[in-house]
C-alpha cells in the first residue's frame, strides 16, 4: 500500500460547508470514483482519509490536502485527479496528487490573506487600525478551550505579517501558529480588531499554505 496526498482547492459555495461535510463529500467521491483506496476494517468499512489541518468554515483554501492510502502502488496519480474531479462539486477541485513527504504532525504554521472592508470607511483607516492592533505588546482575546472560555494572548502566535492598502479593502498577509497544541485562528485576530474598534468588518479569508516549524512548505 502507498500513502498519497491529494491536493485540492475549496472555494465558491463549498467555502461554507463544515469540515464534517467536506469529509463526507470526499468519502462519497472516493467511493463513487472506484479508485483503489484502502478501506478501514471492522463492522462498517469506509475509505481511509485524513486531513492534516481542517479549514475553518467560510475560509477559502487554495492549497488544501487530504491523505489516503492506495491498495495499488502503481495506480496513476493523474487518474486519481481525473476521477475525483468528475465526482466533486465545482467548489472543490483536485489539482495535484503526490506522495506524502511530511507527517501531518509536522504542521506548525499557516499563512493567510485576509481582506477587510467597512462600508463608508476608507481602506487606509482599516490599515491603521490593523497596525495599531498588531503592534501591541499583547493581544488578549476570549478563546474557547476544552475547559470552557479563557483569556489568552494571541500575539506570540503571530509569526509575521504585513498590511497593504487596496482600493476597496485592507489586505493583511499573516502567518500564524497552526500546530496541534498552539493554534491561532484568523477569526481571533478579527474578533480582537472588532472589540478594539467597535466595528463589524466585511471579511474574506484565504488560507494559502501550511508550513513546518522551520517554515518549510508542508508537502
Amino acid at each position: 500500500m502507498k500513502n498519497v496526498r491529494i491536493w485540492f482547492k475549496k472555494d465558491f459555495e463549498c467555502r461554507y460547508i463544515s469540515h464534517l461535510d467536506l469529509n463526507r463529500t470526499m468519502l462519497r467521491a472516493l467511493h463513487k470514483s472506484k479508485i483503489p483506496i484502502w478501506h478501514t476494517e471492522g463492522f462498517n468499512p469506509h475509505p481511509f482519509a485524513t486531513f492534516p489541518l481542517p479549514l475553518s468554515l467560510g475560509f477559502r483554501g487554495v492549497n488544501e490536502c487530504m491523505d489516503v492510502r492506495l491498495e495499488d502502488d502503481d495506480y496513476s496519480f493523474e487518474e486519481i485527479s481525473k476521477k475525483l474531479n468528475a465526482c466533486l462539486p465545482r467548489g472543490i477541485r483536485v489539482f495535484n496528487v503526490t506522495e506524502a513527504v511530511m507527517k501531518a504532525g509536522k504542521v506548525a504554521f499557516a499563512s493567510f490573506t485576509i481582506h477587510l472592508s467597512l462600508d463608508n470607511k476608507p481602506s487606509g483607516l482599516i490599515c491603521q487600525q490593523l497596525n495599531d492592533l498588531l503592534e501591541q505588546d499583547s493581544i488578549l482575546i476570549e478563546k474557547k478551550s476544552k475547559k470552557g472560555m479563557k483569556t489568552v494572548d494571541i500575539k506570540p502566535g503571530i509569526k509575521s505579517y504585513s498590511v497593504t492598502e487596496k482600493f476597496d479593502s485592507a489586505c493583511l498577509e499573516i502567518v500564524l501558529s497552526a500546530g496541534s497544541s498552539d493554534n491561532v485562528n484568523p477569526n481571533l485576530i478579527i474578533s480582537a480588531l472588532e472589540q478594539k474598534t467597535g466595528a463589524e468588518y466585511n471579511v474574506d479569508v484565504t488560507r494559502n499554505d501550511l508550513y513546518n516549524s522551520d517554515m518549510e512548505p508542508f508537502r
